[in-house]
């Protein structure tokens, strides 16, 4: 799943949702450098390599990577102005926003594109329990139903945040340190990430949460996974290639 090209949709969905958690957002904008026009590209691309590595990466590999990680949040501490409190980054609570929305918002795109069912849906969240264990957390939720719920509990703490109001303008606008190509795309995806949101999360952003909106942009997500079906493929890391020929290999068997 994690090949396809509409999951960038799911990428982008994940860190807007992440922004609407006060104490996340503002972890992260006081330690990030994605606030920062000349180093945001180059710290994007570190979360997505990280994502590649956790993914498709070999167990050495995603060991090495998930102990960097967690190193490095060990080591850095948040200011929550409303409360005057100083909270950990790697504080279980927020790790675990973090985890279920980036999971979720994959698992909803990949379902509103036709790439999963709901017993899909099932099946990739207990599969990503691995990728909370990587981070730190000893365990997350683990079936629709389960996140339904996790999402549910936390909603009473979210709100729109200066900050998450300037994160949001940075994903809608071109980033001067990318590629050309990026520059063109990365608005756009961000744009239809917006509309994938639930309706409460859009009503949290100060936009109109309809069925419409939801009906239109599914239609849209499965137009963008059939096109992007017949687009050769980008070139990317060996253990994405690799990935690329194992499922190739197994589409022929299948066949």
């Amino acid at each position: 799943m994690h090949l396809e090209p509409v999951l960038w949709v799911g990428g982008f969905r994940a860190l807007l949702l992440q922004s609407l958690h006060p104490r996340v957002m503002r972890g992260t904008y006081q330690n990030s450098a994605l606030f920062d026009p000349a180093k945001a590209w180059s710290r994007f691309q570190r979360t997505v390599e990280f994502v590649g590595v956790r993914t498709f990466g070999s167990t050495a590999e995603v060991e090495r990577a998930g102990a960097r990680v967690r190193r490095l949040h060990a080591a850095l501490r948040g200011y929550d102005p409303d409360t005057g409190y100083t909270f950990r980054i790697d504080h279980p609570d927020h790790l675990l926003w973090v985890h279920a929305t980036e999971v979720d918002s994959y698992a909803q795109v990949a379902r509103r594109a036709g790439l999963l069912d709901d017993d899909g849906v099932d099946a990739y969240l207990a599969e990503s329990v691995r990728a909370a264990r990587v981070i730190g957390l000893a365990d997350a939720p683990s079936s629709a139903g389960a996140m339904r719920e996790y999402l549910a509990s936390v909603r009473p703490e979210l709100k729109l945040t200066e900050e998450a109001r300037m994160a949001v303008g940075h994903l809608l606008t071109p980033q001067p340190t990318a590629p050309p190509r990026a520059r063109l795309v990365i608005p756009s995806i961000a744009a239809l990430s917006v509309a994938t949101l639930p309706r409460w999360a859009r009503r949290l952003y100060g936009l109109p949460g309809l069925p419409t909106t939801d009906l239109s942009t599914t239609v849209t997500l499965r137009a963008l996974q059939s096109a992007t079906g017949l687009l050769p493929d980008l070139p990317a890391p060996p253990n994405v290639e690799r990935a690329r020929r194992l499922v190739r290999a197994g589409a022929r068997i299948s066949a």
